[in-house]
């Protein structure tokens, strides 16, 4: 009994000082935020609690960049990923696990190998096509928002998850969907798919994530500073302010906070829609 209460201990104290380590440049992030011009961010060893506690960065830096046009484009984008992601994912991951048809597996397959190819591998070659398609913000707004939304308009893992949803799902539900009429459109869209709600709950909280949190592409095709996003905006700041450390700080914060609220609006569905996912092959 000693035996493994001193294990259980060790293991939190273990669990305990991971964690500590990992939110530790958070922390160190919101104490900067936080700090006045006359404190040095840069002390050794750190000082976490401010000494000359202000607000002013989180004001300074919405008054005098546009940190709402930002944070406008970023939901628009995000916003437009996670919808798009969802619905062709489903529908992708629908006829995988529930229709019997020539070259299935391949094409699984061959869904699933795209994984394995970084998006920096095809950047050029979508770059191309998005120039060709006119998607970009020197045509309009609303073509620079499609040209960042469409090359992450649908993802294998999206539809691999999305697929294992469908197939947790006892056949039993279908044929009784079927006896009382419903067409392949009904039982996928009035049946099947409210009965996957928390695997589209984690596709949506990755796809946000992901697409909020993105510097790459929107900093290759964004030509406009209007239509920036919040992670190029912020990034901005460090020219904009000779690199004014705690208004990178602030704004980092508030890029953040949109991420933890969504996250928490969608905690009660993560962990067994994360779950589900394991369940079949």
């Amino acid at each position: 009994m000693k035996r493994e209460t001193s294990f259980k201990i060790i293991t939190h104290i273990i669990l305990i000082t991971v964690s500590l380590l990992s939110i530790f440049p958070f922390i160190w992030l919101i104490s900067t935020s936080l700090k006045g011009g006359g404190e040095n961010i840069f002390a050794y060893p750190p000082q976490i609690i401010p000494t000359d506690f202000t607000l002013e960065n989180y004001t300074g830096v919405w008054k005098k960049v546009n940190f709402i046009g930002y944070f406008v484009n970023s939901m628009i984008v995000a916003g437009g990923t996670v919808l798009l992601n969802l619905i062709l994912s489903a529908m992708a991951g629908y006829p995988l696990a529930r229709m019997e048809f020539k070259g299935k597996k391949i094409t699984f397959f061959a869904i699933l190998a795209t994984i394995m190819i970084p998006f920096q591998a095809i950047m050029l070659p979508v770059y191309l096509i998005t120039l060709k398609l006119h998607l970009t913000d020197n045509v309009s707004n609303t073509a620079g928002f499609l040209g960042l939304i469409m090359p992450f308009a649908v993802s294998a893992f999206g539809i691999f998850l999305m697929r294992q949803a469908f197939l947790s799902i006892p056949k039993e539900m279908e044929e009784a969907a079927i006896v009382d009429g419903c067409n392949v459109w009904q039982i996928f869209w009035k049946v099947l798919l409210p009965m996957i709600k928390p695997s589209l709950a984690v596709l949506a909280i990755f796809t946000f994530i992901g697409s909020w949190g993105e510097f790459l592409w929107p900093s290759i095709v964004l030509t406009k500073e209007a239509m920036y996003t919040l992670p190029v905006g912020v990034n901005n700041l460090q020219g904009m302010f000779s690199s004014n450390w705690r208004f990178i700080a602030a704004g980092s914060i508030l890029s953040t906070i949109p991420i933890l609220i969504f996250f928490l609006a969608m905690q009660r569905y993560f962990i067994s829609g994360e779950n589900e996912g394991a369940v079949k092959g």
